[in-house]
């Protein structure tokens, strides 16, 4: 840990980010690829995959399935390993080094409910 904090950004910046609460459904390997896994998600009004590099992080991908986190679902859709990949995927501690982790909610919310 230890990072320096990035530079501050204003409100302008932060109100264009669509974090949202999603739902991980199924997860499944992408062919051909080491690293990624593609998440099935549902954001109550609207369902997407996302891909995310935790193949090499995680002993088991498969039991996040039915898991709740937060999600960046406003990232320009972006093509790997011949898949399109239509967010982000926010976990925890891969950049400070550690295994990473999802954010855990307080309580339960509905899938889609907005971080604000």
């Amino acid at each position: 840990m230890g990072a320096a904090a990035k530079p501050n950004v204003t409100i302008d910046d932060w109100d264009k980010l669509d974090v949202r609460v999603g739902l991980i459904e199924r997860v499944e390997d992408v062919r051909g690829s080491k690293k990624l896994v593609a998440l099935h998600v549902d954001f109550g009004d609207f369902k997407r995959t996302i891909l995310t590099g935790m193949r090499e992080e995680r002993e088991d991908c498969k039991a996040i399935e039915g898991t709740k986190t937060l999600f960046l679902v406003n990232m320009a859709p972006r093509k790997m390993a011949g898949m399109v990949s239509e967010g982000m995927l926010l976990d925890i501690g891969y950049e400070d080094g550690i295994p990473s982790v999802l954010a855990t909610l307080e309580r339960d919310v509905p899938a889609g409910t907005r971080l604000c």
